[in-house]
C-alpha cells in the first residue's frame, strides 16, 4: 500500500489539477524512496510476525527409515540408552494396506520443515531421505545435541490394536542422566504441541496410552540421551481404519504438519 500511495503522490505532482490541486501547482514531486520500517512501528511489527522463529534451531526426526527392513543386522544392533540396551532402530509399523510409518513420518516431516523454514527457523533433519537405514536412536539424539537445538521433535505413527485410536505425546522422565535438566522444558513443549495438534487436526486424545494424550517414558534412547528439549508424537494409530485413511490423505498430512509447527512455535515464542 505504501508504494501505491507514493505513486499517487507522484501523479498528483505531475497533474495537480486532476488531484484537486490549484491550476498553477505544476512542481514535480521528488521521488519517494521506500525506507525500512522503524523499530516499534506497525511495519516493523509485521516483519517480526512474518518470521516468528527467526534465530531458532529445530531438529525434526522422522521416525524409522524406509530401508530399515532390508538391513536387519544393522538395525538390530544393541545400543545403550542408559536405562537399558535396545535395538539401534526398528522398521516401524504400517497401515493394513501397506502404507509404512517410515513413509508417513518422512512426508509429514518434509511438510513440517517447509513450514518452519517459512517462519524463519533453522531446521535440521535426522535423516536425508526415506531410502536409507537408521540412523540409530542414539545418533538421532546426538544430532539434536550437536546442533544445540531450541527444540526437537520425533514424528511417529503407532501400531496398536485396530479398535484403539487417538494421538499421544511422549515426554522424558528424569533418569539421573543427560536429559534431566530439560525434562521440565520438554514437558512444556509437549503440552504446547498436544494442544496445537488437537486444535488443527481434530484427532482425539489416545484411548489406550497416557492421560490426556500425555505419556512419560524412560526407555527411549532418543529422549534419555537428549540434552535439548525433546518430545515424540504418535500422531495416531495406523492400524485403526479411520486414522489410517486420514494419514494417507496428503491434505490431512499437511494439517498434521501445521499443528506440529504451531505447537513448536507456541513453545519457542
Amino acid at each position: 500500500m505504501r508504494f501505491l500511495a507514493a505513486s499517487t503522490l507522484a501523479l498528483c505532482g505531475l497533474a495537480a489539477a486532476a488531484c484537486g490541486g490549484t491550476a498553477n501547482s505544476e512542481r514535480v514531486a521528488a521521488p519517494v524512496t521506500a525506507q525500512p520500517p522503524v523499530a516499534g512501528s506497525p511495519g516493523a511489527a509485521a516483519q517480526v510476525r512474518e518470521k516468528p522463529l527467526e534465530g531458532k534451531t529445530i531438529v525434526v526426526d522422522p521416525g524409522h527409515n524406509g530401508g530399515n527392513a532390508r538391513n536387519p543386522k544393522a538395525i538390530n544392533r544393541q545400543v545403550n540408552v542408559l536405562t537399558q540396551w535396545k535395538a539401534c532402530d526398528t522398521t516401524g509399523t504400517s497401515t493394513n494396506d501397506g502404507y509404512s510409518e517410515a513413509a508417513f513420518t518422512w512426508d509429514v516431516s518434509q511438510r513440517l520443515v517447509k513450514i518452519l523454514k517459512s517462519r524463519g527457523a533453522t531446521v535440521k533433519l535426522t535423516r536425508k531421505d526415506n531410502a536409507g537405514v537408521g540412523p540409530c536412536i542414539t545418533e538421532r539424539a546426538a544430532i539434536g545435541n550437536k546442533t544445540r537445538a531450541d527444540a526437537a521433535i520425533s514424528v511417529h505413527g503407532d501400531g496398536s490394536a485396530p479398535a484403539n485410536h487417538g494421538f499421544h505425546v511422549i515426554m522424558p522422565k528424569k533418569i539421573n542422566g543427560p536429559v534431566d535438566p530439560v525434562v521440565g522444558d520438554s514437558r512444556e513443549l509437549g503440552l504446547k504441541v498436544r494442544d496445537a495438534f488437537k486444535k488443527e487436526t481434530g484427532l482425539p486424545y489416545s484411548t489406550y496410552i497416557g492421560a490426556k494424550a500425555l505419556s512419560f517414558r524412560s526407555d527411549l534412547g532418543g529422549l534419555n540421551l537428549s540434552t535439548v528439549p525433546k518430545i515424540f508424537i504418535e500422531c495416531g494409530n495406523m492400524r485403526n481404519a479411520a486414522e489410517a485413511a486420514k494419514f494417507q490423505n496428503p491434505a490431512f498430512r499437511q494439517r498434521i504438519a501445521q499443528g506440529l509447527a504451531d505447537g513448536l512455535q507456541n513453545y519457542l515464542k
